[in-house]
């Protein structure tokens, strides 16, 4: 353990690491920081929305550029990681540290020596925290990683306090850490097993080369596209009846001199329309066009054409519809026909499409999801009130309502 510290001690290099890089800074010219003109750049002002004027400058800052070269400035390398913003992997020195305090307290160690080196890791882990806020990182820190931290550094002041800490460090991390690498193995056998499968081809099978089949020929245009097809898996199509029929809304009443009704499938990007008109009336009905509008980040790709409906005939009409943004949106409309020599116009209720529509459950990498929760804004919060107790259920409660995957093993979770 004492070696370990020692290793840690060179790839982090001189701590505090804000008060070492402040005193680079100091060196190199940094805390005189003469006053420098403005610099007025050229062209027209420019007109704000509140209707003032905006002035453009420049203003080229010494103190910046030492600060750029104190921060390009050869260090240790996990000292470098840290001031590139990979806080994540401050957080795990965090939760080492607190790990190997705690099994070198475990050993019988000397007790002066056991404080001074708990005394080392709580600096590192403030260390770490401090510089996170400075403005020597490229990144400031991200409160999961501040909150890990910080609750390293609590379970290393209350140590002699709650013992029941030790296990969960100790003994329980590692067994979760077990299951999660017997997980992970567990799915690359299934991958191994599962590309290894090679389908046998028997010695007496014909060969089929497409190109040098005859052009014109239907047969093997009709074997291209069914290869096609088995490729792709758009025949492999199961129409479940039950989810069309809940699709389906109804647009206009059933007293109405024209009945309509929608079935709204979304697929992808694209949402399609597929609307039943019915002619209630015994009379014809000419030049009988159906309109949409869109209200929200929905386009309307085409528009329907006119039609003329006989008495108590019906006819279908799809028309599709692009979104081009994760919000609910509304498509409203109405039907408008000719009888005779009047014009008739009949309402469409709204059709809502919800955002949960068109979310599927998907998977990514740790890698990935780290970056991507560092890279996004995460500033919406919603209180939520249910009366599920078990953390478990709700999880999968908010899965099921929200379209969403965990990525955490099920090995884990349990």
């Amino acid at each position: 353990i004492e070696d370990a510290f020692v290793q840690i001690r060179k790839v982090i290099g001189e701590i505090p690491i804000l008060a070492a890089e402040q005193r680079l800074l100091d060196a190199a010219g940094g805390d005189v920081q003469p006053e420098e003109p403005l610099v007025k750049t050229g062209g027209a002002p420019k007109v704000l929305e509140d209707g003032t004027y905006a002035a453009e400058t420049a203003l080229s800052s010494a103190a910046a550029a030492r600060l750029e070269a104190v921060k390009k400035a050869s260090k240790p390398p996990l000292r470098a990681l840290l001031l590139n913003g990979d806080f994540y992997t401050g957080s795990v020195l965090a939760s080492t540290l607190s790990k190997l305090i705690l099994r070198y307290n475990q050993s019988g160690a000397n007790a002066k020596k056991a404080h001074a080196i708990r005394a080392e890791a709580m600096l590192m882990m403030t260390s770490i925290i401090r510089v996170g806020q400075s403005k020597f990182v490229t990144v400031p820190i991200d409160e999961d990683s501040q909150e890990r931290i910080m609750n390293c550094i609590r379970v290393l002041s209350e140590m002699s306090l709650n013992r029941s800490v030790n296990e969960v460090f100790l003994l329980d991390t590692k067994a979760a850490y077990a299951k999660m690498v017997a997980t992970e193995e567990k799915k690359a056998q299934e991958k191994r097993e599962k590309e290894s499968k090679v389908k046998a081809v028997q010695v007496d099978d014909v060969f089929s080369f497409r190109q040098f089949s005859k052009k014109g020929i239907s047969d093997a245009t009709e074997d291209y596209e069914l290869d096609v097809s088995r490729a792709t898996g758009s025949n492999d199509v199961v129409d479940d009846i039950a989810s069309n029929l809940s699709s389906v809304i109804q647009l206009t009443g059933f007293s109405d001199p024209v009945y309509a009704e929608a079935y709204v499938k979304v697929h992808g990007f694209d949402i399609l329309l597929d609307v039943l008109i019915v002619n209630q009336t015994t009379t014809t009905m000419q030049n009988l066009c159906l309109e949409f509008a869109t209200l929200g980040d929905l386009k309307l790709v085409e528009r329907p054409s006119t039609h003329t409906l006989g008495p108590h005939s019906f006819h279908s009409v799809k028309t599709s519809i692009k979104v081009s943004s994760t919000e609910s949106g509304v498509i409203f409309g109405n039907i408008i026909w000719e009888s005779g020599t009047t014009e008739t116009c009949v309402v469409l209720s709204d059709i809502h499409i919800d955002i949960m529509d068109y979310i599927k459950p998907a998977t990514c990498t740790e890698t990935q999801f780290r970056s991507m929760w560092t890279e996004f804004e995460w500033e919406n919060r919603v209180n939520v009130t249910t009366e599920i107790t078990d953390l478990r259920k709700y999880l999968a409660h908010l899965m099921s309502s929200t379209n969403m995957a965990c990525l955490t093993p099920e090995a884990a979770l349990s």
